[in-house]
């Protein structure tokens, strides 16, 4: 075997497995819709889109009615901030971000965010997971831990209101 077949040999041998390792890296897992509405229940209409997830939750009128401009504000931030959107980031590393949007009982979009990958880590997923959790169940006796999740999720995400429900945002 001349010098030349063994160069070539071992530039091939070298190459093979690093066009296979780029092949792998390229072809990212992203969660099925199945798999999403299995994480979110019933309640969410949820859709992927490109690498972002879309969820759309209802939002009680009698919920905004009540509460206003505060509860319409934190209706996405209440599901961004949930065990089933981390699990989701954990389980599909190509996942860009995860959208929440929130529609009246009429269909009228209230509010939508938008939290991108890598935004949050271990510690500050469970900072946002524990004010989610006292907004849901303590909200509507104290009112400031609704409060805090919303300036929380306007800190961390994309975030847009209906000027319908939220005025001056």
């Amino acid at each position: 075997m001349s010098r030349r077949h063994i160069r070539v040999a071992v530039a091939a041998a070298l190459l093979i497995p690093a066009v296979g390792a780029c092949r792998g890296e390229s072809e990212t897992q992203l969660p099925t819709n199945a798999e999403i509405r299995n994480l979110y229940g019933p309640a969410a209409d949820v859709l992927l889109k490109g690498n972002v997830v879309d969820v759309q939750v209802v939002q009680e009128d009698s919920q905004l009615q009540r509460g206003g401009a505060v509860w319409a504000k934190v209706g996405p931030y209440i599901y961004l901030f949930s065990p089933p959107t981390q699990k989701l980031f954990d389980l599909f590393p190509g996942l860009a971000g995860v959208r929440v949007r929130t529609v009246d009982e009429s269909g009228t979009w209230v509010a939508d965010a938008l939290l991108r990958s890598g935004t949050l880590n271990s510690v500050t997923w469970k900072n946002a997971m524990l004010k989610s959790a006292k907004a849901r169940s303590e909200g509507t006796r104290r009112p400031s831990y609704i409060i805090a999740l919303t300036r929380y999720g306007e800190e961390q995400t994309e975030f847009k209101y209906n000027t319908k429900y939220v005025r001056g945002q």
